[in-house]
């Protein structure tokens, strides 16, 4: 059997040709792929929002106990760290429901990206999330509130997270987003571990994130790990920071790959 050639270390400034010539600007596609998951939580929340104010779901007229109805939506553009979000704003036929997470008149969700986005992430529990929900809404909304969101946005992420990946892919971007998150009445510091990966067509996607308390090379093997269990069984070139023994960890995995840091 032949034996693996050990990484190659490539210089920041061959990575930064290899995104020149391949037209990648790193930050701008995480940005665009997040946007896409930022915007469809934020519609299955103001589609649980309807729910609670019905008090029954869109296809359940059986537990129907009002009047009142769906009314289909209305067509709104907010601005994010992420750039112009688009949702539908679902509308009730007596006028009367008042969006909590993104409220009437409000254009800008800016500082709840982080949030939004860390529901996503491996490790975190329904009980995690609900709690998230609550720092999010914060304490003026009803415990039915919060679980009939935990229920609408839940499939989307379980799917999300455990989703099949392609077998290689040209580039890899490994980093962490750290945010701050109440937990057992205080405010804690966490790391969302972050994938972004570019296919062989340039196409980018965000692979998966995972939580954690704080950022280490040992929780980035089992990341690594993770994604080879998921299909990826090939990576050309992989983007780092310079945490102490990152190289070794893609060895263990990716023993074929290019490893570069980029700023």
């Amino acid at each position: 059997m032949a034996k693996s050639r050990k990484p190659r270390i490539m210089t920041q400034e061959q990575v930064k040709q290899f995104i020149k010539d391949n037209e990648i600007q790193s930050v701008e596609d995480i940005q665009n792929v997040l946007k896409g998951i930022f915007a469809e939580t934020l519609q299955g929340m103001l589609e649980g929002e309807m729910d609670t104010h019905l008090g029954y779901q869109k296809h359940e007229d059986a537990k129907k106990e009002t009047a009142n109805r769906r009314n289909g939506h209305s067509a709104k553009t907010v601005r994010s760290d992420y750039g112009e979000v688009g949702l539908e704003i679902p509308r009730d036929r007596e006028s009367d429901f008042e969006p909590v997470i993104v409220k009437k008149g409000q254009i800008n969700v800016t500082g709840i990206e982080d949030q939004v986005i860390a529901l996503y992430a491996k490790g975190v529990s329904t009980r995690d999330i609900q709690a998230h929900l609550e720092q999010l809404y914060g304490i003026e909304v009803s415990p039915t509130l919060i679980s009939n969101i935990t229920n609408k946005i839940m499939p989307t992420i379980k799917e999300w997270q455990n989703r099949p990946l392609i077998g290689t892919y040209a580039m890899v971007f490994l980093d962490a987003i750290h945010y701050k998150v109440k937990q057992d009445g205080m405010i804690v510091n966490k790391a969302a571990y972050m994938v972004i990966g570019i296919d062989m067509d340039g196409q980018k996607d965000v692979l998966g994130m995972w939580i954690g308390e704080n950022e280490t090379s040992k929780f980035w093997l089992v990341v690594l790990n993770e994604l080879k269990n998921r299909g990826v069984e090939d990576i050309l070139i992989v983007s780092v920071d310079n945490l102490k023994g990152f190289n070794e960890a893609i060895a263990a995995c990716y023993p074929q790959a290019e490893i570069g840091s980029v700023k």
